[in-house]
């Protein structure tokens, strides 16, 4: 897939958090770097239709399944792992697939016990393995490895390269060994939006 950013344009309240900022992403994995409050959180709303922009336009995305990764882990605390897997994927659920991917996130022993006690890497994992798991041609991930121990963040990064074959994924960090692990192209946001 081709995914085009155009002159993208957002504001809150008079400010410009983006101001024309234009991407093209292919297949593969890229990174979006920029620091706190370049409106790396708000692209990927608008890009998930979540918010919408006062200026510019994408393209790329009809007919193509999304998934994300976003800030907050945003998990159903009362389930287990299993549990959130399956109510998050619906149909698409498989059981055997869920138990690999658990394994290969280092998860496969937290049995039933609720997400609410879990500790925030492996709700971050979770997270994405849910994401991962889903069906998607472009996966979209909002610091993807915060609260990660290195062991970790590597593990869940060869994840998502092997996840990535053949398929378009963005990640927005700040941090440069998230690109690393990761083994993305870098695409560098400034302070004031623009690409």
């Amino acid at each position: 897939m081709e995914l085009r950013v155009e002159g993208l344009t957002k504001r809150y309240g008079g400010e410009a958090v983006l101001k024309g900022v234009s991407f093209v992403l292919h297949e593969g994995i890229t990174c979006l770097m920029a620091p706190s409050g370049a409106g790396k959180t708000t692209l990927l709303r608008i890009l998930l239709g979540l918010e919408r922009a006062d200026g510019g336009r994408v393209t790329g995305l009809a007919g193509h399944r999304v998934s994300a990764v976003f800030q907050e882990s945003r998990l159903l605390p009362g389930l287990d792992a299993e549990g959130n897997l399956r109510f998050a994927l619906g149909a698409e659920y498989d059981r055997a697939s869920a138990a690999e991917m658990l394994r290969e996130l280092g998860l496969s022993d937290v049995g039933t016990k609720p997400v609410r006690d879990y500790s925030g890497g492996m709700q971050r994992r979770l997270a994405l393995a849910r994401a991962l798991l889903a069906p998607w041609e472009l996966l979209l991930l909002d610091e993807p490895f915060a609260g990660l121990d290195r062991a970790s963040r590597d593990r869940a990064a060869e994840c998502v390269r092997r996840y990535a074959a053949g398929k378009t994924v963005l990640a927005v960090t700040h941090d440069e060994t998230d690109a690393i692990a990761l083994g993305a192209g870098v695409l560098r946001l400034s302070q004031a939006g623009r690409s």
